[in-house]
């Protein structure tokens, strides 16, 4: 396998030494952030009858799961039902059962890492569905017999009926295990609805990405008239640690300045405690930053689990 980097060459260099110092020594020296307020993620019952709807439309499940119907296709994005990452216990229910959603026809995952890579959910989503992953990852897929797997670099795509499915750059990383630390690619999503060969709505998935000026105008760029932009908002905190490999707030509001996006859905927050920031403070900062740059306020979409909206 190659040894993959980010657009500018870089990759986090976090390692052992630093989680240590982070779950060990900014524990000592109190500089760890207690989260002491009690949180809900506000959620909406949803039975799966929205996603059985035949137009557009979008919910959140929680964490950077969403089922989207886009182009005919049903799909889900880095598709996690299950209670638990290994010792990290899930907090908030998933938005819809996967026994309650309709069959998946696609399924995106952006990179190996366990919360968004999560093996037993996909063994339940099941033969039948075509997973697409980035390159020098299918072979996890295939080995947990899921036969349908379809690889892509950056900026290749797919074309599964009326959807375009196309790869994208993001800033970040992989890990699995020690020895095959950056050797699987990782990226985000564009997904293109097409009708006579048009495209009619687009919808972009950021993964799991740091802040790169140059990855969101490239993917910006590249595709002038993404109307929705899932951008994650959480596991910031220490900023030292977490900021060459996620967004806080304010990052992911530029980069949706960047993308030029027509609306904002929020991801990535209020479903695991991966990191120190209290649990409900991503929304809250994300919407005073957005309130201060005086968006328009239609443009904002930090749904509720369950939510379902039509696109």
């Amino acid at each position: 396998m190659p040894t993959y980097t980010n657009l500018d060459g870089t990759t986090p260099d976090k390692g052992l030494v630093d989680i240590l110092k982070w779950q060990i020594g900014d524990r000592l020296a109190g500089r760890r952030r207690r989260d002491d307020r009690p949180f809900t993620t506000p959620r909406r019952q949803n039975d799966g009858s929205a996603l059985r709807e035949a137009g557009p439309h979008l919910t959140w499940v929680g964490h950077a799961t969403f089922v989207q119907r886009l182009g005919g296709k049903l799909l889900a994005t880095d598709p996690i039902w299950s209670s638990r990452i290994h010792t990290v216990k899930r907090l908030a229910e998933p938005g819809v059962p996967l026994e309650a959603c309709p069959k998946l026809d696609v399924a995106t995952v952006s990179h190996a890492h366990y919360d968004h890579l999560d093996l037993p959910t996909l063994k339940r989503i099941g033969a039948g569905t075509t997973f697409v992953v980035p390159k020098d990852n299918a072979d996890i897929l295939t080995g947990a017999g899921l036969p349908t797997v379809v690889e892509l670099a950056w900026w290749e795509s797919v074309t599964l009926g009326d959807l375009r499915i196309t790869l994208v750059p993001a800033q970040h990383w992989s890990m699995r295990a020690p020895w095959d630390r950056n050797k699987r690619l990782w990226g985000g999503f564009v997904y293109e609805a097409l009708q006579g060969g048009e495209v009619v709505t687009t919808s972009y998935h950021a993964g799991d990405t740091a802040f790169s000026e140059r990855v969101f105008r490239e993917i910006g760029e590249r595709f002038p008239a993404i109307d929705y932009a899932m951008l994650p908002i959480g596991a910031y905190d220490p900023v030292w640690f977490m900021q060459p490999q996620h967004m806080g707030p304010e990052e992911a509001g530029r980069a949706f300045e960047l993308l030029g996006a027509k609306t904002f859905v929020a991801m990535h927050w209020g479903t695991f405690k991966l990191t120190d920031e209290p649990l409900g403070e991503p929304p809250e900062r994300l919407r005073a930053w957005w309130s201060e740059k005086g968006h328009p306020t239609g443009g904002l979409w930090v749904p509720d689990l369950g939510e379902t909206r039509t696109l």
